[in-house]
């Protein structure tokens, strides 16, 4: 039957080992802070633990029991209801002990505190006076509390509460007191200062009697003139101490007018982000702190006036955490067991050990436990405690101490051991037993010693060397310990060994070929036999193998990456036989390496790396590649010497920008290829250079009188060679011998005024302009011609004329002025709504279109340059002359005479109003030519040769006289020999000849 093993509980009770568990909280008790004189209410502490058999509870308060079943104290479940607690009685720590017959627990300890607020004293305080712009501050003196309170002040009546009011005001958290940055006459009033306490189920505030501020004027019968500079009245400590995980907080404020602005920094590093907007405000509130946020702190308080400054250091400590603990464990008995226990905190925490809930002072080094020789006794639940003034934590994990006669059925001897001829072979023995049993080994009647072929290991396991077939047999393990014996046997079966009969065989390939590695292997036929390869050491996942007895391995365009060391191994259950093989794959070389930049000069750097792998192909030449800030990309640089050889480890680089910023790579090539880049080396500047080119685009002119401005490009960033850079300029009248020299010291300038009362209008100046930098100038550029600002004309032209040259159109002459401005109005229009036409140059006419047909206008000349207009010339009249017929020519028809058609109309005949019929404009072109064609008729038709091909003639007949054109007629096409009328544009049009017709679209 089965052996039912018993553990002996400090209580007497038996816990059933792989049935009964100890007790694990599920639910531990929190502290409290309940309102003091609330005589009605209950507070609960939560106690739940998951135990079979089920746990029951105790109580203990301040290390005593807990009177459960008094009227006042209720156990529910494992929960301790306190009805109506009472200050002075109830209060104090409390912690809850959960049990079963496999041990005992304690919980956490939770506090419960009685919270309270006083009223204020019956005093009110003395009466304050301050004068307009000094500060001040009011005193709260709140009554006795717990725990900390909150602050506000209100203003005459209630809830009119202070509010910062541009940062004027501030209340201390920490003291409760007001303070007043700068005072102003309407501070004058009454104030209360307002307390309020947060409890866990309840809320409770009062406030003072009145504090009387009074505000004087500063005597000086102006407002605010009393400036002050930054005083700091509120001061956090010089030490402050911090909780991890936490929420800090450090207020300063200071008077001082104009009212102080405050930033806060950190002295010793920078000032955690997570401060946030609170770095410029009287409160510093650092949430979650760490560590890492320990350091001195300075607020400093500034205005126009001044500035004051204070500091302080937080030290950051932390509540106990576990770094390592215990875990369940069953063990034999007489055995040793070791747990330990590792906790962080600051301070460092200190560590003690319970046992069901009682102190172990003995076994116990610190955080570690060692009990030897263990007994049942030793058995139950034990707990590591760490402790340091901020927290204590507890953890928890259940000893079982086992005993067991020996007992092979869960893990018997295996019943048969195959064995390879010439291997060896391992013989495990592991059965069941408390304590240790002791252990041999027998072959049939003949006990087994350790010889030159056997071992007999004293935790039972039995190897056998050299195996042969006279090795076969039935092998006994023997179990036996105080309780108890059993044995269990297994029967060893010698096979034939397995060998390699073809190796792979060592292999030298290009990258991107093909390669066959073979391996062959003979077996124990009553076995299967499978094949495995491995690269480097690391097993390859292939496909099945492709025959029973070997296994080749092809490698498809190999790569760099796989050659090394490949291991075939042949494999049965009981050995395995195994062979190697070399594959050199031969490629591209590797990456240069330790890349590093040197003697950066103006235009150079020396560059020197280390050798790559060259992948078993020799080293032919490098390369180096460089990008800098204007580069779209890498490039091949220009280097010293030029080609540079395959041994070679260090090389210049040349044709650098200066004062540029660059990187470089090394590419190593043989004569398979070239290789992966170098790592980038890190980014240099070249040194810094005078400027080598002059700026270019140079010019100006124009402006306002006595001014001369000259223009040029800004240099771009590649020829600035330098920082400090600007321009040179160097002017001069023309014929004169001296320069005017002036600097421009900004590189984005591009125009440059010389304003000077002696300038004379127009005047041409002989200009140049160079570059320079930290390091020197430049050369100048060509010198340019440019003219000093030119006066506005002061003469009119003179000599106008004015002729009528159609209906729609006049022409305007003058005699010679350079830049002119035509003025003309229609009659009965003011001139100032007069149209313009400007000319350039020296032209003495103009023609002025889109003029109104018989109709009067006044036209005036008026010069003009850059710096305005002149005076207008005296006026001039002219009538535009009546329209031409808005008539087309009409009755148009045509004849054929071989190879010309002539084309006739009638006579277009004005109108009263119209200007009379000169003659006509005939207009056509040939398909093939971009030339339109003019005849001028003063006949009504027109004689024209006819295409030869299927091109066409284009016609449009107007008349013309003093007025202008008239109307056109319809265009007229000829298509080969047929002729059409379109309104409109003409279109290519391709038709077979038929017959000559007219017709009109209508």
């Amino acid at each position: 039957g089965w052996l039912v093993i018993l553990i002996v509980c400090v209580c007497g009770d038996v816990c059933i080992t792989g049935h009964d568990s100890g007790p694990v909280f599920e639910e531990q008790p929190s502290s409290v802070v309940y309102p003091e004189g609330l005589s009605k209410g209950t507070v609960t502490l939560n106690c739940q633990a998951r135990a079979s058999p089920a746990a029951t509870y105790r109580w203990h308060v301040n290390g005593t029991n807990v009177p459960v079943g008094d009227l006042r104290y209720t156990l529910v479940a494992g929960n301790l209801v306190i009805s109506g607690p009472q200050y002075g009685s109830d209060g104090g720590s409390y912690q809850c002990l959960a049990m079963n017959r496999c041990g005992t627990v304690l919980s956490r300890v939770a506090n419960l505190k009685f919270g309270y607020l006083h009223d204020f004293s019956g005093e009110g305080q003395s009466p304050q006076t301050v004068y307009e712009g000094a500060g001040a501050f009011l005193a709260c003196q709140a009554p006795a509390h717990y725990p900390a309170l909150s602050y506000r002040w209100f203003v005459n009546d209630f809830p009119s509460f202070v509010k910062p009011d541009g940062g004027r005001w501030f209340v201390s958290q920490v003291t409760g007191n007001l303070y007043l940055a700068k005072a102003e006459p309407n501070d004058t009033a009454s104030y209360f200062c307002f307390t309020t306490i947060d409890m866990d189920i309840s809320t409770k505030s009062t406030f003072s009697k009145a504090n009387q501020l009074t505000v004087q004027p500063d005597g000086t019968g102006v407002s605010n003139t009393r400036k002050s500079a930054p005083a700091i009245k509120v001061r956090f400590p010089a030490e402050t101490y911090a909780l991890a995980g936490h929420t800090t907080q450090l207020e300063c404020f200071a008077y001082g007018n104009p009212i102080p602005k405050l930033r806060w920094r950190k002295v010793d590093g920078l000032l955690p982000s997570k401060a946030g907007a609170s770095a410029e405000g009287p409160i510093l509130t650092l949430p979650e702190m760490t560590f890492h946020d320990e350091g001195v702190y300075e607020c400093e308080a500034y205005n126009s006036e001044g500035r004051d400054k204070h500091q302080g250091r937080i030290n950051v400590q932390g509540r106990p955490e576990w770094l390592q603990v215990m875990s369940d464990s069953e063990v034999e008995i007489s055995s040793e067991l070791h747990w330990t226990c590792v906790a962080a905190g600051k301070p460092r925490p200190s560590i003690r050990w319970l046992r069901n809930g009682q102190p172990l002072s003995t076994q116990v080094n610190g955080g570690r436990l060692k009990v030897i020789n263990l007994a049942l006794e030793d058995s139950g639940m034990y707990q590591c405690v760490a402790e340091n003034k901020h927290d204590t934590i507890y953890s928890n994990a259940e000893l079982r101490v086992q005993v067991q006669a020996p007992d092979f059925r869960s893990n018997p001897v295996r019943r048969l051991v195959p064995a390879a001829r010439g291997g060896q072979v391992m013989l495990e023995c592991r059965p069941r037993a408390a304590p240790k049993p002791t252990l041999f080994w027998s072959r049939g009647t003949e006990l087994l010693t350790n010889s030159s072929r056997v071992t007999v290991t004293p935790d039972g396991i039995l190897w056998i060397h050299n195996i042969s077939r006279a090795d076969e047999g039935k092998y006994t393990c023997f179990a036996e310990n105080y309780l108890g014996k059993a044995n269990s046997t297994g029967h060893l079966s010698v096979r034939d060994a397995t060998k390699i009969t073809l190796a792979p065989s060592n292999a030298d390939i290009n990258q991107e070929e093909n390669v066959t590695l073979q391996c062959h292997a003979s077996h124990d036929p009553t076995m299967d036999l499978t094949f495995t390869w491995a690269h480097n050491g690391a097993l390859l996942d292939l496909e099945d193998p492709a025959g029973p007895y070997h296994r080749d391995l092809l490698i498809v365009s190999g790569q760099l990456s796989q050659a090394g060391t490949y291991s075939c191994t042949a494999q049965t259950v009981v050995d395995s036989a195994s062979a190697s093989a070399k594959l050199v794959v031969r490629g591209p070389p590797g990456p240069p390496g330790g890349l590093v930049v040197k003697n950066v000069a103006e235009t150079s750097a020396e560059l020197r790396w280390s050798r790559g792998y060259d992948n078993h192909s020799p080293i032919g030449k490098y390369v180096i590649m460089g990008c800098s800030p204007l580069s779209s990309g890498w490039r091949t640089m220009r280097t010293e010497p030029s080609n540079i050889e395959g041994n070679a480890e260090s090389a210049r680089v040349v044709g650098l920008l200066p004062w540029m910023d660059y990187e470089f790579q090394v590419i190593a090539s043989n004569i398979l290829g070239s290789g992966e880049p170098s790592m980038s080396s890190h980014t240099v500047r070249t040194q810094q250079a005078a400027p080598t080119v002059a700026p270019s685009g140079l010019g100006g002119g124009g402006g306002d009188r006595n001014e001369l401005i000259i223009t040029w490009t800004p240099m771009a960033r590649e020829y600035q060679n330098g920082d400090g850079f600007g321009y040179i300029l160097a002017f001069r009248k023309r014929n004169t011998p001296t320069w005017v020299v002036e600097r421009v010291s900004n590189v984005e300038s591009s125009r440059y005024v010389y304003s000077n009362q002696s300038l004379s209008p127009y005047c041409p100046f002989e200009v140049k302009i160079k570059a320079y930098n930290r390091k020197g100038e430049g050369p100048f550029s060509q010198i340019a011609l440019v003219h000093s600002a030119e006066e506005e004309p002061t003469v009119a032209p003179s000599r106008i004329n004015a002729t009528a040259l159609t209906a729609f159109e006049m022409q305007v002459s003058w005699d010679p002025v350079q830049h002119l401005s035509i003025r003309y109005w229609r009659q009965h229009e003011r001139e100032a709504a007069a149209d313009r036409v400007r000319t350039a140059g020296l032209e003495t006419t103009a023609r002025v279109a889109g003029l109104r047909p018989s109709t009067r206008y006044h036209v005036t000349v008026l010069a003009y340059n850059s710096a305005g207009t002149g005076p207008a010339s005296p006026k001039s009249t002219v009538t535009t002359r009546r329209p031409p017929p808005n008539r087309p020519p009409g009755n148009v028809f045509w004849k054929t005479d071989g190879s010309w058609v002539t084309v006739r109309w009638d006579h277009v005949k004005a109108l009263g109003n119209e200007s009379a019929v000169l003659g006509y404009k005939v207009l056509y072109k040939h398909e093939g030519q971009s030339a339109l064609k003019v005849l001028d008729k003063g006949k009504t038709s027109v004689t024209l040769p006819l295409p030869k091909d299927n091109g066409y003639v284009v016609l449009e007949i107007r008349s013309w006289g003093e007025g202008g054109d008239g109307a056109a007629h319809e265009t007229i096409h000829w298509i080969g020999g047929r002729m059409g009328y379109t309104k409109g544009n003409f279109h290519h049009i391709y038709m077979p000849v038929i017959s000559f017709q007219i017709s009109e679209e209508k």
